[in-house]
């Protein structure tokens, strides 16, 4: 299949290197040229703008930051929908409000393609291996008609329904997450005292109950702020982790529903985030805790 993938970040590139390793045709395009050198040097396809992009693939894939770049990748002069994309699918997989998914879905089908929204659990590890946790939303035919290029990227796909589930979806599968960075952070402090060493400490903290399953995969970034150290690890940044927990609060609100602990989370991030860089990587968060330096 030929598949276009709108978007090459973190993520983007890692979808696109699984796809070209699974037998797929594939052509990137990207705001900034420079990010799709390493999938075209792999042998893919550079497209000019969006519009060529969609003109010349079966299946579209985006995934990007935010609703504002969903409307400029999709709507722009030379958007993804500025062309003949009659009979294409799209796949879109950012992590945005329900909202923006239940709107584009009927612009897009207007222009006679099919829509699936596919928000994703995991990172980029999981995307280059496509062990993805996949959480569409979408009519049954199209779901049907994505689910073969879906399950090369995940390990698991759970249809939620129509569009905007997804994303109501993602929001539930990446809450207590959000929470559990912060509450390392606090177990962190409270193990500050005893003066173990952080990397045989969080090895042995990975191994409770109360550990997050991802936390293996993190940890030589948070032992090396621990240890005042740089780190290297880059999966997904501290402010998109505010961005989706003010994402999550807000669906909240509109459902009638209060959701303390995750309020608290967002104070706490946005202390952390005055003295850490935005796009510093957000499992960091459990290193500032104990290390934080009282008013």
């Amino acid at each position: 299949m030929h598949i276009g993938i709108s978007g090459i970040g973190r993520m983007g590139s890692n979808i696109g290197a699984r796809l070209m390793e699974v037998g797929h045709k594939l052509t990137v395009w990207n705001r900034t040229a420079d990010k799709t050198r390493p999938l075209v040097d792999a042998g893919a396809s550079l497209a000019k703008s969006p519009a060529d992009l969609a003109s010349s693939v079966e299946t579209v894939i985006t995934i990007i930051t935010n609703a504002d770049a969903i409307e400029a990748m999709y709507h722009g002069p030379d958007g993804l929908l500025s062309g003949d994309v009659k009979g294409r699918l799209f796949i879109e997989m950012s992590t945005v409000p329900p909202e923006v998914q239940m709107a584009l879905a009927p612009k897009v089908r207007a222009k006679g393609a099919a829509y699936v929204e596919c928000p994703v659990g995991g990172s980029v590890i999981p995307a280059r291996s496509g062990k993805l946790m996949g959480l569409m939303g979408a009519e049954p035919a199209d779901a049907a008609r994505a689910r073969p290029v879906l399950d090369q990227l995940c390990r698991r796909v759970l249809h939620t329904g129509p569009v905007g589930n997804g994303a109501v979806m993602k929001l539930a599968v990446n809450l207590p997450l959000m929470v559990y960075w912060q509450a390392l952070g606090e177990q962190l402090s409270l193990c500050k005292d005893l003066k173990i060493d952080p990397g045989a400490l969080l090895d042995f903290l990975s191994d409770t109950s109360g550990a997050a399953t991802v936390l293996k995969q993190r940890m030589p970034g948070i032992v090396s702020r621990l240890n005042n150290e740089k780190s290297d690890i880059g999966t997904f940044n501290l402010d998109g982790g505010i961005k989706d927990v003010k994402a999550m609060l807000a669906e909240s609100r509109k459902r009638g529903l209060d959701l303390p602990l995750l309020q608290q989370t967002l104070a706490c991030y946005e202390e952390a985030r005055r003295t850490m860089p935005g796009n510093d990587e957000v499992s960091n968060v459990a290193a500032y805790w104990p290390n934080r330096k009282k008013n």
